[in-house]
């Protein structure tokens, strides 16, 4: 078995195995926690088969597979049909979103549904904008254009991973957006939240009460936008857990995806047809419409819609907390389980 360690690396130098001393060609890649990027993964997925080779002394391979968190992939597909791997998957960010938020609903760190009082058209946080976060560069400007003032949103002068400024990234989508640089200037960025001087890593734990007991709706701009795949991350189901309606900014199909693990959307309350738009850029373009009639209303009709989703929201919170959704994980991880063992035979 190889896999990344620490989690969240997926390069070379932190690829690790385990094995017996029974020389043994058959093996499987755990990729389960990144989504799969040909340009960065390629060498980890070279770097796989050469260490397996030299493991079993060069004597080939009978049996090789991936296991990855992406669900439907061209990219899996890909992947496999180059290093001629037979592809498993169950979904990674599940399980580690159970872990990180468990004991959440047993707080008092936010009010109750009930008992918010709604001002802001929705809490947007973004900290990674370059690199293959190019879709909340659009989002900012789609929003700015349309001038979408009354929410909680933080957005980088600077991404902190890539070290790269805001307007420098931007230039990048000129050819989609001429003036995309102009607006980005004129937005005097950094946004932070109250009380943050920069955009710390908020992965394992719920953050933003405030805001988000403000705020009609949690916009997940979550870690893959484009190409044919199903990656959602542990960023769709802090909404969930903090009890909030959500616009979900990821892959075509995503909505649908996330429905078939038990939980509900909110296409009875606004338009969700964003979710069946494959053109990325008209996907982003009806994001931001929806958002900006959500900020067009006024504070009463902000309430009034927050309350409009409360069955949804509470179904939501206990599906996840009472144990459905675990059920379904375990279900679906034993099958990947018994196909292997079944497989590898």
């Amino acid at each position: 078995m190889f896999f990344c360690d620490p989690p969240g690396t997926s390069d070379p130098e932190h690829l690790f195995n385990y094995g017996n001393d029974v020389v043994e060609s058959n093996y499987i890649l755990f990729h389960d926690q990144e989504p799969i990027h040909l340009d960065i993964h390629t060498s980890l997925f070279d770097s796989t088969v050469e260490r397996n080779l030299d493991l079993n002394n060069n004597t080939g391979v009978t049996y090789s597979a991936i296991v990855t968190s992406e669900h439907c992939s061209e990219y899996v597909d890909t992947v496999c049909s180059r290093f001629g791997w037979r592809p498993y998957y169950y979904f990674f960010h599940g399980w580690a979103s159970l872990d990180w938020y468990r004991g959440y609903d047993k707080t008092f760190l936010i009010p109750d549904p009930a008992q918010r009082i709604i001002t802001k058209s929705f809490v947007n946080p973004n900290r990674i904008v370059g690199g293959h976060r190019q879709h909340r560069v659009w989002l900012m400007y789609n929003l700015l254009k349309k001038n979408v003032v009354n929410s909680w949103t933080s957005f980088p002068a600077v991404c902190p991973y890539e070290n790269q400024p805001i307007v420098d990234i931007a230039k990048l989508s000129e050819g989609l957006y001429p003036d995309i640089q102009d607006v980005f200037l004129s937005a005097e960025l950094p946004w932070n939240f109250p009380g943050e001087t920069d955009h710390p890593m908020h992965s394992c734990w719920l953050s933003l009460y405030d805001q988000c007991a403000e705020s009609v709706a949690y916009v997940v701009t979550e870690t893959v936008f484009s190409g044919r795949r199903h990656h959602l991350t542990e960023k769709t189901f802090k909404p969930i857990c903090l009890q909030m309606p959500f616009v979900l900014v990821s892959t075509a199909g995503s909505l649908e995806y996330l429905r078939s693990y038990g939980f509900q959307t909110f296409d009875s309350i606004w338009d969700e047809s964003y979710d069946t738009e494959t053109d990325d850029v008209k996907r982003i373009e009806k994001i931001a419409t929806l958002l900006a009639e959500i900020d067009r209303l006024s504070v009463s009709e902000k309430q009034a819609l927050y309350q409009s989703a409360d069955r949804i929201v509470k179904h939501n919170f206990q599906h996840f907390y009472n144990g459905n959704f675990e059920q379904i994980l375990w279900k679906e991880m034993q099958g990947m389980f018994q196909q292997i063992k079944h497989d590898f035979q």
